[in-house]
């Protein structure tokens, strides 16, 4: 694999970011979801990039699809949670399309990945 470090990795690039639109989000959300839903997305968000760049780390090409799909899980524990947001009425439609928008380009991306290390 020609990857030298996680950073390198446009899907680790992406998730970062995502990671910036969904903390600067959930700060919108009431008080009273800042120990709860609010927490879990973050936990969810930051789960993405972090697992991608330890599974490459660990330069074994088992360890990286095991570490990206547990990224991918991640990404669907996201997913659920801003549409549960948009359901409680705490995110409009719009703002849940442009973030679900995200979260499938970096699927697709992971999923890519996956399949290049088979």
């Amino acid at each position: 694999m020609g990857i030298k470090n996680y950073k390198d990795l446009i899907v680790w690039q992406k998730s970062m970011d995502l990671a910036v639109i969904i903390y600067n989000e959930v700060k919108l959300l009431p008080k009273e979801e800042l120990y709860s839903l609010s927490d879990q997305i973050r936990r969810a968000v930051i789960s993405i990039p972090s697992n991608i760049a330890e599974g490459q780390q660990r330069n074994a090409p088992g360890d990286f699809r095991r570490f990206l799909s547990i990224a991918k899980g991640s990404l669907g524990e996201l997913e659920t949670q801003i549409i549960l947001c948009e359901k409680l009425g705490y995110f409009k439609e719009d703002k849940t399309e442009f973030i679900l928008d995200k979260c499938t380009e970096i699927g697709k991306m992971l999923n890519g990945l996956i399949n290049s290390l088979q």
